[in-house]
C-alpha cells in the first residue's frame, strides 16, 4: 500500500507523520520534563501529592542504589507493584540506571512469576510487600539476586504511612506472611543512593527499554522487546494524536489522566505514566480499579482531562449509583482500549459524561497504540479507528498478500512503535514479522475506502478477559496436569462484564474429579483473570479425523454429560 487512505480523517492540526528524534532516550525525555516541570504535581495517590522535582530526586536515589548494587548496563530489573508511587519512581531509576524494566503483573502465581523472572534473567525486583510471599515461594528457582520492598505507605509522610500500612498489614490483612531476609526497604534503598553518585550511562534511541511479557499463538509468555525510541514514539503519536481536543484545556488547568489502569500492562506504561511525563501532566494512580466506590470517591477530589480504561471500567462507573459525585465536565478525551468497546457502554458512556469513548488499538508489541478513533468523534464509531501517525496498516491473507478494501485478513502494522522482536527467541519473532517490516498482530480485521479498521475475528485462539490476553494453550497446559484430568480444552465464551470469559471443557478419568477441585487447581497455578469462568464436563471432546480437538464446537454446542 503506498497511499494511505486515512489520512482524510485525520482532524485539523495531526500530523501524517510527527517528527521522532526530540529525545535519545526515555531518559532525556524524563529528565526534560523534572526540569522544565520541576514544581508541578506528577502523581496523586490517596491524597498526596508527589511533585516533578522529588520524582526525579527519590529516582536518581533509587538508581544509584541498584547501580551500586554491581547492575551494569542492560541488566533486567523487575517491577512488581500495584499503581503506587513507587513505581514510576522505580520506573525511571531503572531507566537512568541504564537498566532494562521487566513489567511483572502482581498477581501473578509462583509458576507465572517464576517464568518471567527466569525467561528474562532479572537480577532484581522492586516489589510491594503484598506480593512477596509469592516471589518467596519461587525465588530459589530465578536468577533474582537483589530484593527492594515497597509498602503501600512508603511515600505517604511518617504518620499516614504508618497508619496506612498498620490497616494494610493488621485490619485488611493484605500482606501474607513472608521471610525474605536479604530484602532491602524502599526507603532504606533510596537513604543509601542518595549518599553516592549515579553513573551516567550512555544511552541510546536502539538500547532496550522494556521487556513486555505477552503471550503468543504458542501460549509460551514472551517478552515484546520495547526500545527507548519505541516507546517514545508512541509517547510522541499519542500526544499528537489527542492535542486536537487537550488544546481546549483551559489556561492554568495541569493536563491530568485518570490511571486507573495497571502501570504494568502497557497501554498505561505509556499513555498514562510516559505521555503524562512528556506533557508535564499530573496522573491520579488508583490502586485498585476493581473497588468502584473507592475510584469514584478518589475522581470526585480532582478535575481530570483523559481516561484512558477498558470497556469492563467504563461500564461498571457509568452505572454505580455514586458516579453523579464526580465531575465529569473537564474530560476531553475516553480513551478505551484492551478489549473491544461495547455499543451499548459507549452510549450510556457519552450520555453521562458528554465525552465519547474513542476507542483505540494495539498490542503489547507495538508500545501499544497502533490505531485509534479522531478523539474529535461525537460518536461512537464500532470501528478501532485509523493508523495514528507514522503507522501503517494492512490486511495480509495466508499467504501474506495484501487484501482488497472490504476483504477480511490478518491486520499488519508497521511503524517506529513496533518492537524490535521477541527476547531471547528469534523463531517466535520471524513468526510475526513480515520481510517488509510489518508486525502481524494475529486479528483478523476489515478495512474500509475511508482507511478505518473493525476486527471481525482472532486468527490465534486467544481469549480476551477484561483486555488481558488469555492463551487457552497455557491454561491447558496447566489443567492438564491437574488429576483426574483426562483430556482438557480451552476457548472463550461472550461474557457481559469481561467481554469474554474462559470456558473449560474436561473429559475425566472417573467422577471422583469435582468442579470444586478443578477450581481450586487453577487458583494456586493461574491468576484471576486466566481461571475458568465456566466449567463443563464431557464424556468426550469433538475432533478432527486426525484427533485435534474442535475448540469451535465447543464454543458453539454445549452439552453436558
Amino acid at each position: 500500500m503506498t497511499n494511505r487512505p486515512w489520512l482524510s480523517a485525520y482532524p485539523e492540526g495531526v500530523p501524517a507523520d510527527v517528527q521522532l528524534d526530540h529525545y535519545q532516550s526515555l531518559v532525556q525525555l524524563m529528565e526534560d520534563s523534572f526540569k522544565r516541570y520541576a514544581n508541578r504535581t506528577a502523581y496523586s495517590f490517596m491524597g498526596k501529592e508527589v511533585s516533578y522535582q522529588e520524582t526525579d530526586s527519590l529516582s536518581l536515589a533509587l538508581a544509584t542504589y541498584l547501580q551500586g548494587l554491581g547492575l551494569a548496563k542492560g541488566d533486567r530489573v523487575a517491577i512488581m507493584m500495584p499503581n503506587v508511587p513507587q513505581y514510576p519512581v522505580a520506573v525511571a531509576a531503572i531507566l537512568r540506571a541504564g537498566l532494562v524494566v521487566v513489567n511483572v503483573n502482581p498477581l501473578y502465581t509462583p509458576r507465572e512469576l517464576e517464568h518471567q523472572l527466569k525467561d528474562s534473567g532479572a537480577k532484581a525486583i522492586v516489589i510491594i510487600e503484598n506480593f512477596a510471599h509469592t516471589l518467596e515461594q519461587c525465588l530459589a528457582q530465578t536468577p533474582v539476586k537483589h530484593i527492594v520492598l515497597a509498602a503501600m505507605g512508603d511515600r505517604l509522610g511518617l504518620l499516614k504511612g504508618a497508619l496506612v500500612n498498620y490497616v494494610v498489614r493488621n485490619v485488611k490483612k493484605m500482606v501474607p506472611p513472608f521471610n525474605l531476609p536479604q530484602a532491602v526497604r524502599f526507603n532504606d534503598a533510596l537513604a543509601r543512593g542518595t549518599k553516592g553518585t549515579l553513573k551516567k550511562p550512555t544511552l541510546t534511541p536502539t538500547d532496550v527499554a522494556v521487556l513486555q511479557y505477552t503471550g503468543g499463538t504458542t501460549g509460551v509468555s514472551k517478552g515484546a522487546v520495547l526500545l527507548h525510541s519505541n516507546v517514545i514514539a508512541n509517547a510522541l503519536q499519542s500526544e499528537a494524536w489527542n492535542a486536537p481536543v487537550m488544546a481546549n484545556i483551559p489556561a492554568g488547568e495541569q493536563p491530568t489522566s485518570v490511571c486507573a489502569l495497571p502501570l504494568y500492562h502497557i497501554f498505561a506504561f505509556t499513555v498514562n505514566m510516559m505521555l503524562g511525563l512528556r506533557m508535564g501532566g499530573k496522573v491520579i494512580l488508583i490502586p485498585n480499579p476493581r473497588d468502584l466506590p473507592a475510584v469514584l470517591k478518589e475522581l470526585s477530589k480532582h478535575t481530570f482531562h483523559s481516561f484512558p480504561a477498558v470497556n469492563t471500567l467504563f461500564n461498571g462507573l457509568a452505572n454505580h449509583p455514586d458516579f453523579g459525585t464526580v465531575n465529569w465536565r473537564n474530560l476531553r478525551v475516553s480513551l478505551g482500549g484492551g478489549m473491544a468497546v461495547q455499543g451499548a457502554v459507549a452510549k450510556l458512556w457519552l450520555e453521562k459524561t458528554g465525552c465519547p469513548i474513542v476507542e483505540g488499538y494495539g498490542l503489547s508489541e507495538t508500545s501499544p497504540s497502533a490505531c485509534c478513533n479522531p478523539v474529535t468523534s461525537k460518536e461512537f464509531s464500532g470501528t478501532i479507528g485509523v493508523p495514528i501517525p507514522n503507522t501503517w496498516l494492512k490486511c495480509l491473507d495466508d499467504n501474506g498478500s495484501e487484501v482488497p478494501t472490504g476483504q477480511p485478513g490478518e491486520i499488519a502494522i508497521k511503524g517506529p512503535q513496533v518492537m524490535a522482536g521477541y527476547w531471547q527467541r528469534p523463531d517466535e519473532t520471524a513468526k510475526v514479522m513480515t520481510e517488509d517490516g510489518y508486525f502481524k498482530s494475529g486479528d483478523i480485521g476489515v478495512m474500509d475506502e475511508r482507511g478505518f479498521f473493525k476486527i471481525v475475528d482472532r486468527k490465534k485462539d486467544m481469549v480476551l478477559v477484561s483486555g488481558f490476553n488469555v492463551y487457552p494453550n497455557e491454561v491447558e497446559d496447566v489443567v492438564a496436569n491437574c488429576p483426574g484430568v483426562l483430556e482438557c480444552a480451552v476457548v472463550g465464551v461472550n461474557d457481559d462484564k469481561t467481554g469474554e470469559a474462559v470456558k473449560l471443557v474436561i473429559v475425566r478419568k472417573d467422577n471422583s474429579l469435582t468442579e470444586a477441585k478443578v477450581r481450586d487447581y487453577c487458583k494456586a497455578n493461574l491468576t484471576g483473570y486466566k481461571q475458568p469462568k465456566v466449567i463443563e464436563f464431557r464424556g468426550e471432546m469433538p475432533k478432527t479425523p486426525v484427533g485435534k480437538i474442535l475448540r469451535r464446537e465447543l464454543r458453539d454446542k454445549p452439552t453436558a454429560t
